[in-house]
């Protein structure tokens, strides 16, 4: 009974039901007391109103005397008009904190055999990964842990943008601009590099279109007669046909590129079991849009350039193959999705999600709908998990006029913010440096995370560097100061009485906070259960600073350590043994590590 007493509680509400009315399959609706009233659970009385043939309170009065009667583990009632709100024992809730700190990888469920991919960061070649890629990257690798947690198994996966005229933009900057310059004879990291040059094209090429309408050229054609954007053009034509020069400094420059992300990502703490290329799906992306035209599901208009029309589902006609045969990104994201499915077949792929931003809403509605025009029955379990823009205290990003913020400089930002703080208020005291270090990036990247992933992913955000990183409120370092207090104070509980699980049930009265600690404890699985079928990492976020707030209270109410009452010590060590383990649990699906000293 104790392990699911609302499970319980619907069998005897339906034998109140019975007894009181003669009512009999009616549905029950159970719902978590709101935090203003008294009470664990609150039943609606509303529907049973015309059997009972008597007022909301008074039917709720008497079906709350049956279950205070019949129920051990409900202590008392209250009503509220039609509302039910029923109370659990001490006695449920000291034997619900055993169950839980017994309990083997409590809130996670075991893996099961649904797989289901979930692709994220993919960048571009031409420029280092940036604010905006970093909420992506902590979205789809939390959302992969939630899932994970749920009992799916899980690909990450991302697709690299690495062909198309943007990548040749960096490219010929380089050529003509570079002087044979590389990551090492300039000392910078790979893609930091690359993005200079993209940064360069954009700088030299504004400088030809303004050279030309100063002649008297319109705006427009000034623009598309601009020798650097011709010969870009130019560039990527070789490249699609395969000429060997051009192909080998794709290749090199791309070499460098991704050197420099993987050791982005390795300090972002994020990984992927999976790459693909856009440079080797798009040709599959073709061949599939050949085989949809022929079957009529695509159609060729005049100058050879091949479309879907999607009037029929409340939009318009959308290009997949430009009269010259080159694809778009349509095209090559419809190879991509075609080469995964098939690739993971045998590990039974039945799912895929999407982590990209909301301005490529429409995009994933079109590729959806194509993929289930082609026949595919998996197109169904495909998911745009779509999230809002990061904007800065100074305003919006544009990488071509390279006011990005780089996400290797932001990481520099918050250690360094998180070492000022730290020693301002003496937090790292009697730590060696090489531990200071560690912390401080343990914190900083703490605040980072936990402040892009308290935000619904679907809201635009505004991120504050200094704000992420106090150490009171809403915040990563507020929840990892309170872990580490919390092993602080285990550590020092050895030495006076023993953390003994068995010891729990000995413990009598509940202390009003610590009856709050334990419902919220109570509360972990269905969160993170909550937390995946949303596909929304602030769910834990919340859950998490609300336990670091109920704990925090019983802190400053209650002694821990030296209470008298040695049962009410052993319980309280157990209660924030689990509280320490939860939020490590909590913290870990959003990717953030917890300290154990501070």
């Amino acid at each position: 009974m104790k392990n699911d007493l609302r499970l319980v509680l619907r069998q005897f509400i339906a034998a109140a039901l019975k007894n009181l009315y003669n009512i009999q399959g009616e549905e029950i609706d159970l719902q978590d007391t709101r935090k203003e009233f008294e009470g664990d659970l609150t039943l609606v009385v509303f529907p049973y109103l015309k059997a009972s043939r008597k007022k909301p309170e008074d039917t709720a009065r008497e079906i709350g005397a049956y279950l205070q009667k019949e129920v051990k583990e409900v202590s008392s009632y209250n009503v509220i008009k039609g509302f039910l709100n029923i109370s659990f024992s001490d006695s449920y809730w000291i034997n619900k904190l055993q169950d839980i700190a017994k309990a083997d990888h409590y809130g996670i469920a075991p893996e099961g055999k649904e797989t289901i991919m979930v692709e994220y960061s993919s960048p571009n070649t031409n420029k280092p990964l940036h604010l905006g890629h970093i909420r992506n990257n902590l979205l789809g690798y939390s959302v992969a842990e939630l899932l994970k947690a749920n009992g799916k198994k899980v690909i990450k996966a991302q697709i690299i943008n690495d062909r198309g005229i943007h990548i040749c933009k960096s490219m010929l900057a380089w050529q003509k601009f570079g002087n044979g310059e590389t990551p090492e004879s300039s000392g910078m990291k790979g893609d930091k590099l690359v993005g200079k040059y993209y940064v360069e094209f954009d700088k030299q090429y504004k400088m030809q279109v303004k050279e030309r309408m100063t002649q008297g050229k319109p705006e427009k054609e000034a623009e598309e007669e601009a020798p650097l954007l011709v010969e870009a053009r130019q560039m990527l034509k070789r490249w699609e046909q395969g000429d060997a020069e051009t192909v080998k400094l794709w290749e090199k420059m791309n070499a460098w590129v991704y050197d420099g992300f993987e050791k982005t990502y390795t300090r972002l703490g994020v990984d992927f079991d999976k790459y693909y290329y856009e440079s080797e799906t798009y040709l599959l992306g073709k061949k599939v849009v050949q085989e949809g035209l022929e079957k009529g599901v695509f159609y060729k208009k005049e100058d050879g350039s091949v479309w879907v029309d999607l009037t029929g589902e409340g939009l318009d006609h959308k290009l997949l193959l430009r009269s010259d045969g080159t694809s778009v990104y349509m095209t090559q994201d419809i190879g991509t999705a075609i080469q995964r499915f098939e690739d993971f077949e045998a590990q039974n792929l039945n799912g895929m999600i999407y982590t990209v931003g909301n301005e490529q809403d429409y995009h994933f509605k079109v590729l959806f709908i194509i993929l289930d025009k082609l026949g595919y029955s998996w197109a169904k379990n495909l998911y745009h998990l779509s999230y809002g823009m990061v904007d800065l205290p100074t305003g919006k990003m544009k990488s071509r006029e390279g006011t990005v913020v780089d996400a290797d400089d932001l990481m520099d930002e918050m250690d360094e913010t998180a070492r000022k703080i730290s020693e301002e208020l003496g937090k790292t005291e009697g730590l060696s440096p090489e531990e200071k270090r560690a912390l401080h990036h343990m914190v900083g990247m703490g605040a980072l995370k936990y402040y892009m992933l308290k935000v619904d992913p679907r809201k635009r955000m505004l991120f504050n560097p200094e704000e992420s990183v106090d150490f009171q409120g809403n915040t990563g370092p507020f929840i990892q100061y309170t872990h580490a207090r919390i092993k602080s104070l285990l550590r020092k509980g050895m030495h006076i009485a023993s953390e003994d699980v068995s010891k729990v049930t000995e413990y009598e009265a509940l202390q009003t906070s610590e009856q709050a600690v334990v419902k919220q404890l109570a509360l972990f699985p269905a969160t993170v259960e909550s937390a995946a079928s949303e596909y929304s990492p602030s769910i834990i976020a919340a859950y998490i600073y609300d336990l670091v707030k109920l704990y925090n209270a019983l802190y400053q109410q209650l002694p821990i350590l030296t209470d008298e009452n040695t049962k009410a010590v052993a319980f309280r060590l157990v209660l924030s043994r689990v509280t320490a383990d939860v939020i490590e649990k909590g913290m870990g699906l959003l990717g953030i590590a917890v300290p154990e000293r501070m």
